[in-house]
């Protein structure tokens, strides 16, 4: 999970939003809203990390605060992320994401940087995604259910594959690793970050905070 910035909202839904009655249901212009959700999160899922696409059938508008018991926020653009399918259409205890939290609550908004979804979450070698918050650390299991076995293994992989690339370059200086953590995290690129990035960047920021202590 990592910290969404949120842009501008869609014109489209600021009209929308103005007209007596409306609601999401009766919002004609989605294909724009995941167009900007999808771009302002790099193309990535808001709570496990896998690419999404800006098409019906290839992720799903999450309304943070769902529609059904906060109905008043089901229109602001704040409460709405974009989620990967989440297996939808498999047995719960498969499902992840969007199609497995459904109505229920989560206690940390990653559009919202007050909340500080990135310092709260870990990545321990084994591709897992924890928490040292015991609360939110059983939100991502029994809520989101991110710790699925393709899941940690997607994540272990992207870690492995990271360490066994840089493992070709000999003595590498302390620019390079900086360099490197940019270009997971986003800092010094533009468009699609690449899917479980955050994987990476965590095990990079902790690579530099033990060299900052030599």
């Amino acid at each position: 999970m990592r910290t969404i910035h949120k842009g501008r909202e869609p014109r489209s839904l600021t009209e929308h939003r103005s007209i007596p009655g409306s609601n999401y249901d009766n919002y004609s212009d989605k294909d724009t809203l995941r167009t900007s959700l999808v771009s302002e999160q790099r193309g990535l899922c808001c709570y496990c990390l896998n690419r999404i696409r800006a098409e019906f059938r290839l992720m799903k508008v999450e309304h943070w605060h769902c529609q059904d018991t906060y109905p008043t926020e089901q229109l602001n653009y704040d409460n709405l992320l974009g989620a990967c399918m989440g297996n939808e259409g498999n047995g719960p205890s498969q499902q992840h994401c969007d199609t497995r939290k459904g109505n229920r609550d989560l206690s940390r908004n990653p559009a919202n940087p007050e909340h500080r979804v990135e310092e709260l979450v870990r990545y321990p070698g084994d591709g897992s995604i924890v928490s040292d918050d015991v609360s939110f650390d059983a939100e991502l299991n029994d809520v989101l259910n991110l710790n699925l076995p393709f899941l940690k293994s997607n994540r272990k992989a992207t870690l492995d594959a990271f360490i066994q690339a840089i493992a070709k370059h000999g003595p590498i200086p302390l620019t390079k690793w900086e360099r490197w953590l940019q270009e997971w995290s986003g800092a010094s690129t533009t468009g699609d970050l690449r899917p479980f990035c955050q994987v990476v960047v965590c095990w990079l920021t902790k690579k530099l905070a033990r060299a900052a202590r030599h």
